[in-house]
């Protein structure tokens, strides 16, 4: 039998919800946000399981590190989560993860692809020469605009 999970992630601990085929909650509780603690407990409700976890920072560490456990996320797109959980009574972080478990397991929610660390890897070095070419050449034009105020003009670089 297929189970669901969601996962509300926070930066300290994650609330985990697990539902069956019908919708009802099997098992909800609390772990530190580790993939591997992750991976203990849902690995303890069986290995045909399906994992939600919405966008968000820690996402792609938990999404490549849930697929070394064999388990099969699903990443979910935030704007369109935060509509349907919207429809609560109470928004709670356990409210959120049965949520989230009862969006993957109707099928009704848009992922988003996750790419591989050596993209995101590219993407930050990028990032960062880009970041480091403009405080350099910031920093030397304000050099140069304190110069002239003393009446030297700085050659081409």
């Amino acid at each position: 039998m297929t189970y669901y999970a969601g996962l509300d992630v926070s930066q300290k601990e994650t609330t985990i919800c697990i539902v069956d085929a019908q919708g009802r909650r099997l098992w909800r509780g609390k772990t530190a946000t580790n993939p591997e603690a992750f991976a203990q407990i849902l690995h303890w409700h069986g290995r045909d399981l399906r994992v939600g976890v919405e966008t968000g920072p820690l996402m792609l560490w938990l999404v490549h590190g849930l697929h070394r456990h064999s388990l099969e996320v699903i990443c979910l797109d935030a704007r369109h989560a935060k509509a349907a959980l919207a429809m609560q009574l109470s928004k709670n972080d356990r409210n959120d993860a049965e949520g989230l478990a009862q969006i993957v397991r109707t099928g009704w929610y848009r992922s988003v692809h996750v790419k591989s660390f050596e993209v995101h890897r590219l993407r930050a070095l990028l990032g960062a020469r880009r970041q480091l070419v403009g405080m350099t050449t910031q920093l030397s034009n304000h050099i140069r605009g304190i110069l002239k105020v003393f009446g030297l003009v700085a050659g081409p670089v």
